[in-house]
């Protein structure tokens, strides 16, 4: 028999939920098929379970330290054929478990992301917003460092099963690159990261702004990772000061390619080149890396990614007045993840759907942008329907700076021409191992995927680390 406080809290949910789409999922697996943290945990986590008891038992999903461990990265989201926002139906049962006090379940949840998730701190903050529930931010970190030193108290006592005299390189310190060399040095081998920036984190220093990602955090998740015994080489450009024929002369007998995906898309358009265009990517660079960057007080961000809505709310915290998103399609087609969107509006952006521009204005310095409406015609290659422009729709917009950012790609030409490369100018790596068409060189994370998440990096760093360890073990029979 159903108590008063589980019929008021199915009432709740059938007030705010879609619940009819619940009812009805197609029960395709889709949400569990498509997720990292499912791929990560296994049978430790599966969100079309979880969606399951929050319609026939919601009580149970308020203690389940399940409920905390999604990653709102929105796979599930853009591959569900109900389009069911799986992330924020998770929030709001966290936000009624966290009012409600059970906070075990939450601890629960962070231990195990200690346990059995690489670079706890980068995850806790970046994938899993505790806060947005209503946890307190700086507890959750005081938490995360406490089962951190046990967790790292343990694994020193556990000397490793084998201590190998194997040396892997890795190139690149992103996620994925910290991933491997922290998941190969735990095993017993010797793992060395060359980065070709003056400080590692990769894109995660580069672009993740301060509010997301304090810096102190990253350095101290890079300290934990050169803990275990990783060596980090900064300022080393593979393929320029070391070649791939050095890091075998210099005894490493497989390498992991996790250079990520800095380059950015050029916009061909006339006026990008006017003083006052600038590219998102080297923008948040610039912020990041503590220059004195100016920015204008009418700004227009074009494109719809995660980078796009960066750079938007960092032009909005340097003291531009008025900052707008310009994107060609609507809401629903909009890349970046649906959350960030949603912050980045509350905090003062604009955004203005269905607009393409057509060329940047001015005499030496950007005045204006040229654009015209659009309207959703049939799906493109990539799936989502085409922004076509309404015939008559021109207008200008005033804009004193306009910054760019219509995607991101892998900058590959330091590779040796023997390792096989994507139509799109990504790396090809075998799906299962990870290996790229070159013996005992593997790659993971942005510069195999194009642009994708932090969880989506750690997941792909962690199955490389287990497929070079294979290799390893192999040359060895």
């Amino acid at each position: 028999m159903e108590t008063t406080k589980t019929t008021n809290l199915k009432a709740t949910l059938e007030q705010i939920l879609d619940t009819e789409k619940l009812k009805y999922c197609f029960d395709c697996g889709i949400c569990t098929a498509s997720c990292s943290m499912a791929e990560l945990l296994g049978k430790d986590y599966n969100p079309r379970r979880l969606l399951e008891r929050i319609v026939l038992d919601p009580d149970s999903v308020l203690s389940s330290e399940e409920l905390w461990l999604c990653a709102w990265c929105y796979r599930c989201y853009k591959r569900c054929p109900q389009a069911l926002k799986v992330p924020e139906i998770f929030l709001l049962m966290r936000t009624i478990s966290a009012k409600r006090g059970n906070f075990q379940a939450s601890e629960k949840a962070f231990k195990i992301i200690v346990e059995k998730v690489p670079l706890p701190f980068i995850t806790t903050l970046v994938c899993f917003h505790p806060e947005r529930a209503g946890l307190d931010r700086k507890k959750v970190m005081e938490k995360i460092e406490e089962l951190s030193r046990e967790d790292s108290k343990r694994r020193k006592k556990r000397k490793a099963a084998r201590a190998s005299g194997e040396k892997v390189a890795v190139v690149g310190s992103g996620p994925a690159g910290l991933t491997v060399a922290s998941e190969l040095s735990r095993r017993g081998f010797h793992a060395t990261v060359f980065e070709s920036l003056p400080e590692p984190g990769g894109m995660l220093r580069k672009c993740i702004p301060e509010n997301r990602l304090p810096r102190q955090v990253l350095d101290k998740e890079i300290q934990l990772v050169e803990d275990v015994g990783v060596e980090i080489r900064t300022g080393v450009v593979v393929g320029k000061d070391l070649s791939f024929e050095d890091l075998s002369k210099d005894g490493f007998h497989a390498i992991f390619i996790g250079t990520g995906a800095h380059k950015s898309q050029k916009l061909k358009m006339e006026g990008v080149d006017l003083k006052g265009v600038v590219h998102a990517l080297g923008f948040l660079w610039s912020v990041h890396s503590d220059n004195k960057v100016e920015v204008g007080k009418n700004i227009v961000v074009i494109g719809g990614g995660n980078v796009a809505v960066d750079a938007a709310r960092t032009a909005l915290n340097l003291g531009a007045k008025d900052v707008t998103i310009l994107y060609r399609r609507s809401r629903d087609e909009m890349p970046a993840n649906p959350w960030e969107v949603k912050e980045a509006e509350e905090a003062g952006v604009k955004i203005e759907f269905l607009v393409a521009p057509v060329r940047i204005l001015g005499e030496g310095t950007v005045s204006a942008i040229e654009c015209v409406r659009t309207q959703l015609g049939e799906p493109d290659e990539t799936g989502r329907r085409k922004a076509v422009p309404i015939e008559g729709s021109a207008f200008k917009r005033e804009a004193d700076m306009v910054i760019l950012a219509i995607g991101e790609a892998p900058d590959l030409e330091f590779l040796p021409k023997e390792i096989e490369l994507n139509e799109d100018g990504s790396l090809w790596v075998n799906p299962v191992t990870m290996e790229t068409s070159m013996q005992g060189i593997f790659a993971g994370g942005d510069a195999v995927t194009g642009p994708a998440s932090v969880i989506e990096a750690i997941c792909a760093g962690k199955q490389a680390a287990e497929s070079i360890v294979s290799y390893l073990k192999s040359r060895e029979g």
